[in-house]
């Protein structure tokens, strides 16, 4: 099977996610985002530089949140996997989801990946689970800004996300990118 990217300013595939310490699951969408919502996928608890990663998230939410900006972090880890990364990253302000089927993720453009064992931090990966992608949705639902790794190396900057939506924000800027007919 191949993997077929999203197309700005089209919907987004349905995204519905139980999360780290609610009884209620995230659905994309519920309540709409006042400006974004920000999905970033992470690779799972094994992963070193996904806890890196999500420690820069958690410290900038506020950041976001002040834009009109919702934030979630998820992974296809199952909830005591996941609940043991919200603790690793100490998790305040982050909204962690888990139980992410493949074939989820599949929709969402993302590259999956085999296990090859322990990880550099002694933990095993998982049979098969999804490397990293990070997403931002209009309030509409449609793709804004899209960018998926086959590596858990150079993500995008949240810094920088930062810039790009104020940005985006005060010049109304457009997704680019949604051009699909013939070249």
């Amino acid at each position: 099977m191949t993997v077929t990217a999203l197309t700005p300013r089209l919907p987004v595939p349905e995204l519905r996610v139980p999360l780290v310490a609610s009884e209620a699951p995230f659905l994309l969408g519920t309540p709409a985002a006042e400006k974004f919502d920000l999905i970033v996928f992470y690779r799972g608890l094994h992963c070193p530089i996904c806890a890196k990663y999500l420690m820069e998230l958690e410290r900038l939410v506020p950041e976001f949140a002040s834009r009109g900006v919702q934030v979630l972090a998820l992974s296809s880890d199952n909830a005591e996997r996941a609940a043991a990364m919200a603790e690793k990253i100490k998790a305040t302000h982050l909204r962690i989801g888990y139980d992410l089927s493949l074939e989820s993720a599949r929709q969402w453009g993302l590259y999956i990946s085999a296990s090859k064992g322990k990880t550099s931090i002694g933990l095993e990966e998982p049979a098969l689970f999804s490397e990293p992608g990070v997403f931002i949705v209009r309030s509409d639902g449609t793709l804004y800004y899209g960018a998926t790794q086959t590596m858990p190396f150079a993500r995008p900057s949240f810094q920088d996300l930062l810039g790009a939506i104020d940005f985006a924000i005060s010049k109304d800027y457009p997704a680019r990118g949604e051009y699909t007919g013939p070249v």
